[in-house]
């Protein structure tokens, strides 16, 4: 009796701490924060080749936000595939942009968001014309490339059930199923896609009236941990009252 008294005394007292413990004391404890990101979308996320270095609005968000918060910031690999399981596992703190989706959201947590896309069809330059609308894509005679654990993964089986799915695994891309010539169509986000075109001109956005499945961009962070989430969303909320999402985006021709 006397042991178990004890040790519900013990219980009582490590509680309140163990429910107090966040993500944001982790952080300001450690001195650094820690981002996944998957260094394959060009604006965004970037690793640039000649610097070993990543480049990009997202990491110009996490940099701003690591310096708002006076601490160092860690950029983690990952992928699509392992993005939201890399922030639940606690891999690191927060992530790059992401689309949000109740799928997603299930297992993370978000942000509130800060930028807006939708997605679109990108094809080879000469054959820019002979599509017309999204229904003529469901096809068997098309193939359509995606990168697997993306939410154009998801888009592509629902929209284009008819049509044959290629599915690649990062670091692969879609684009290059398109640009090889195994796949006819690929499909990312408008922002993905306008800087592909700049980098491969071989490449064009199909000109259908308008992008499909429009989303928002938000940050992943761990789900339940209100204290940090609350704290990342009234920091964007500041920086949007301040411009810096609007600069960010132009200084990257977003």
């Amino acid at each position: 009796m006397i042991l178990i008294r004890t040790f519900l005394i013990t219980l009582f007292l490590i509680l309140p701490s163990l429910a107090s413990a966040s993500t944001l004391d982790e952080i300001m404890k450690s001195g650094t924060l820690k981002v996944g990101t998957t260094g394959d979308f060009p604006g965004w996320s970037f690793m640039n080749p000649e610097t070993s270095e990543y480049e990009g609005y997202d990491i110009d968000v996490a940099m701003k936000l690591a310096e708002d918060m006076g601490v160092e910031v860690e950029f983690v690999a990952t992928d699509w595939k392992n993005l939201v399981s890399g922030v639940v596992a606690n891999k690191y703190h927060m992530t790059s942009s992401a689309s949000i989706t109740a799928k997603r959201a299930i297992t993370a947590g978000y942000s509130n968001s800060y930028y807006g896309t939708g997605t679109v069809a990108m094809v080879l330059s000469k054959n820019k014309d002979k599509i017309f609308s999204w229904d003529q894509i469901n096809n068997s005679d098309y193939s359509v490339a995606v990168t697997l654990g993306t939410v154009f993964e998801n888009e592509a089986t629902k929209s284009f059930p008819d049509a044959k799915l290629i599915a690649v695994e990062a670091p692969a891309r879609e684009y290059q199923e398109v640009l090889s010539g195994r796949a006819d169509v690929s499909l990312t986000s408008k922002v993905d896609a306008m800087k592909l075109v700049q980098l491969y001109p071989e490449l064009s956005i199909v000109n259908l009236d308008e992008p499909k499945n429009a989303k928002l961009f938000a940050i992943l962070l761990p789900r339940g941990d209100q204290e940090w989430i609350n704290f990342v969303n009234h920091w964007i909320a500041d920086q949007k009252n301040k411009g810096f999402f609007n600069q960010t985006a132009a200084k990257f021709g977003l």
